[in-house]
């Protein structure tokens, strides 16, 4: 963790403050653009062939690919579920830890998309030129603002905003292990849980991806394993570092008290009977009681399911 801590005063400056917030804009204006102008994402994927023929953009518009199959009311869920977990996660770590783990996903999608593009174009061109040739005897010549090449252009879309989510999900998982989320609105589970099911359709993906083929399980490994390898690293560093966290947590809590003791008693209106946060020193969290509680108990939402009733 010293490098890390070093690269935090050398760097954490330049941190981007409430990245949670911008997240979310960025993947409204994407989801706007899927629902009113689909034919643009074509032109913003992740395709590293068309990005060394010219089309730089791509290298950072790719992030403005939505999750597609989502109506209105489940993308505001969605932008609302995300924005949380992003924010608590921000909270926990700091600033400088959660841009340093959400621009690092971005690069190790970057560069598992051009492993891609480097095994085919050295170690496996036949394949590329028989899916090719499959390709234009269908749909004619790919146009050049899509690339120019069919293959590509298809493997492009393995690289995606999904995979990003589901890292910072996972994250939030490692993290608060025993928080509770309400699956399909009804069933309160804890989100390790979610995560252990999450990475088990995954690496079930991956097996059925190396059984219909061995390059089709290469592509899936590598899309799969670049955009999520940010989790194992973070992983590693809470395992060494746990101090550290400790002591943001820490100073975080200090601050808040400090906060606290300059406001009127009058202006805190709920307190959270675990961590003592209110919502004066702490405006995002949410408040609510415990009806299983004997007395009348209030806990912030990183509290109201994993306490322990008083009876």
């Amino acid at each position: 963790m010293n490098w890390f801590n070093k690269m935090e005063r050398k760097f954490g400056k330049y941190a981007i403050p409430n990245l949670p917030l911008i997240i979310a804009i960025i993947y409204a204006f994407g989801f706007l653009m899927d629902a009113f102008k689909p034919e643009w994402v074509y032109f913003v994927t992740l395709n590293p062939y068309a990005i060394m023929h010219g089309q730089v953009w791509r290298l950072i518009s790719w992030v403005f690919v939505p999750e597609g199959g989502m109506n209105i009311f489940f993308v505001l869920i969605f932008l609302f579920f995300y924005y949380s977990i992003g924010r608590n996660l921000e909270m926990a770590w700091g600033k400088f830890a959660f841009n340093f783990f959400f621009f690092s996903g971005i690069v190790l999608s970057i560069i598992g998309s051009f492993l891609l593009f480097g095994y085919f174009e050295l170690l496996n061109p036949a394949f590329v030129q028989q899916s090719e040739s499959m390709y234009v005897a269908t749909y004619g010549d790919c146009p050049a603002i899509l690339g120019g090449s069919w293959f590509y252009y298809y493997l492009s879309f393995n690289f995606s905003t999904y995979y990003l989510n589901l890292s910072i999900f996972l994250a939030y998982a490692i993290t608060y292990p025993n928080m509770r989320v309400l699956l399909m609105f009804i069933i309160p589970i804890k989100v390790k849980i979610l995560g252990i099911i999450y990475v088990c359709v995954l690496a079930f993906n991956i097996a059925l991806s190396f059984m219909s083929g061995f390059n089709n399980g290469i592509i899936s490994l590598v899309s799969i394993g670049s955009s999520l390898l940010n989790v194992l690293i973070f992983y590693m560093l809470l395992r060494k570092g746990k101090r550290r966290f400790k002591e943001i947590k820490r100073q975080k809590e200090f601050k808040k008290k400090i906060k606290e003791a300059s406001q009127p008693a009058s202006q805190i209106r709920h307190k959270c009977a675990i961590c003592g946060q209110t919502d004066v020193s702490n405006p995002s969290l949410t408040f609510r009681y415990c009806s299983k509680c004997n007395g009348n108990y209030e806990y912030c939402n990183e509290h109201l399911f994993t306490h322990k009733h008083i009876q």
